[in-house]
Order: C-alpha cells, then structure tokens, then sequence
C-alpha cells in the first residue's frame, strides 16, 4: 500500500512539475508576445509620425524647387537686360561673375530639394499600407515584365547603356498568391541597382568589360526563389550588414535615396513572409534572393518541359 501510494504521490508529482513548468512556458510566450505588441505598437505610431512629417515637408520642397527655378530665369533675364546697359569692363565682369555663382547656388538649391523630395516620397511608400489585393501569380510571367519594364526605363536615362541579358526560368512553376504590384516594385528596384552596378564597373573599366545581369527563379520544397545577379564591383564587406537599413547606400551622394532595398526588405518579409538575403564578393558580383514560401498548393501553369533561357544584347 505504502508503495502504491507513494508511486502515486511521484506520478502526481511529476504531472504537477510538468503543469507548472508548461505553466512557465506559456507566461514567458505571453510576456514575449506582450513585449512584441508593445514594440509594433510603437513603431505603427511612429510609422504614422514618419508619414505626417512627410507629408507636411512636401509642400515646402515644392516651394522651394519652384522658387530656386525661377530665381534662375529671373538671373538669366537680368543678365540679358544688363547686356544692354553700358558698364565698365570691370563691373561687366564682376557683376557676370556674382550672376553665375547666383545661379550655381540656385541650381544646387533645386537638385538638393528634388532629392530631398525623392526621400521624402520613399518616407511615405514606407509607412503607407499596400493598397493592392494579393492574388495568385504566374511568377514567370510577372519576373520576365519586369525585367522588361526595369531595362526599358533604365534605357531612356541612360541610352548608351549595353549589357548581356540573362533569363532562367524553372517550368511549371506554381503560381503563388501575392501582391503583384508589390513584388513588382522589388523586382525592378533590384534590377535597376543591377544596371547601376554594372554600368558602374563598365565606366571604371572602360570596353573591357562586359556587363551581365541575369534573374533566374527556382522551386524547392517549402519555397520558391528569385535570384537577381550582376557581375558589377560586389558590396564591400564592411556595409554588407547594412544595406537594408532605411537611408543607407553605398551610391554617391544625390544618387540614391538609400529607401529602395530598405522598402523590399519590408515588402517581402512583412508582407509576403518572405526573406530578402545579398551575396557578394567585391569585385565579382551580387546576387539578391527573394525566397518566398509556398503556404498552399496551387495550380501549376502549362510550361514548356525544358527551362526557358535566353540571352539577348541590349
């Protein structure tokens, strides 16, 4: 009796030492998903500070390019009223100099405020909640537009621009439910910082070199990826930590607003539920891939039964 009752008392023991340490478990749980709520309610309003403060900022950039051009067409008018007044050779000269360093200042006011404008747009697509309906996409489909789309715009900029175009897509790939434009915006941003980086490289090397950009998607078993390449100059490794942080950008100043990878980052781990991860070795190449999961089964499009590739001279 004395051993029935006293394996009794262990086996209670032991189930109320396993209650009370579940017990433990769910009040940390509980005190960590509190301390999350916390966190994302401090930054949700500080999300909305960052869009007020944008939005009030807009209307003085405005004002501010719009003046600083007119300042310098009201510059280039007093300088053709002076031409018709009669003035030593010495005081001509002067005056011309003052006008033209008025107008430098003038012209560096305006591209200041038009960058400042561009950051604070970038503000605002950061804390604006995505207005577009997910749907179920044919990746392929969508990868390939973009491509199209990110090489035609980066062209009407810069119209000398050559590089070798590679596509790699994997066949029956199946469609995932997305944010179409939301993923189109990361795709061309990453794109267009593949044909900055090459362009770069090709300017540095001269004829040389051969620029390549390459996108290629993949499926595995819980996921499917896609990879945007070049064979630019490579992220140094002392920022690669860093480049998904709002503001930062290893472009010159007034090149980059140092927002686009910062916003895809958001857009597909916050919204997709993705990762946004960079390879690169300096001087060799960088490659981003987007890895998005497979949260359920979907259609399969008809494909053809090889990969497609291609490869075409811009």
């Amino acid at each position: 009796m004395k051993q029935r009752t006293n394996q009794h008392l262990n086996e209670k023991n032991q189930q109320i030492a396993a209650h009370r340490d579940d017990l433990d478990q769910a009040l940390t749980e509980l005190q960590a998903t509190q301390a999350q709520l916390v966190q994302h309610e401090k930054l949700a309003s500080l999300g909305q500070l960052t869009a007020g403060v944008a939005h009030e900022m807009q209307n003085p950039l405005n004002f501010i390019t719009n003046f600083s051009d007119l300042s310098v067409e009201l510059v280039n008018e007093l300088q053709e009223e002076l031409a018709k007044e009669e003035l030593s050779v010495e005081g001509r000269t002067t005056i011309n100099q003052l006008l033209k360093e008025l107008t430098q200042g003038q012209v560096s006011i305006s591209q200041h405020g038009r960058r400042a404008d561009r950051i604070v747009k970038r503000m605002l697509e950061h804390s604006r909640a995505s207005s577009g309906q997910a749907q179920e996409t044919d990746l392929n489909s969508l990868v390939n537009e973009c491509l199209r789309l990110a090489h035609h715009g980066w062209l009407a900029v810069n119209k000398d621009f050559s590089a070798t175009l590679t596509t790699h897509f994997t066949p029956h790939l199946p469609t995932l439910r997305v944010v179409p434009q939301d993923l189109s915006r990361v795709l061309i941003n990453l794109l267009t910082n593949a044909f900055y980086a090459v362009a770069e490289k090709r300017r540095l090397l001269g004829e040389s070199f051969q620029p390549e950009v390459s996108i290629r998607t993949e499926q595995t078993e819980k996921s499917v990826l896609i990879r945007v390449r070049d064979n630019g100059n490579g992220i140094p490794s002392t920022v690669r930590g860093r480049i998904f942080e709002p503001f930062f950008t290893t472009k010159p100043t007034g090149e980059g607003t140092g927002l686009g990878l910062s916003l895809s980052y958001d857009i597909i781990t916050k919204g997709h539920r993705g990762t946004l991860s960079v390879e690169s070795q300096e001087g060799q190449y960088t490659e981003f891939t987007i890895c998005l999961p497979l949260v359920a089964p979907s259609t399969r499009m008809p494909r053809p039964t090889t990969p497609e590739t291609t490869r075409t001279r811009a």
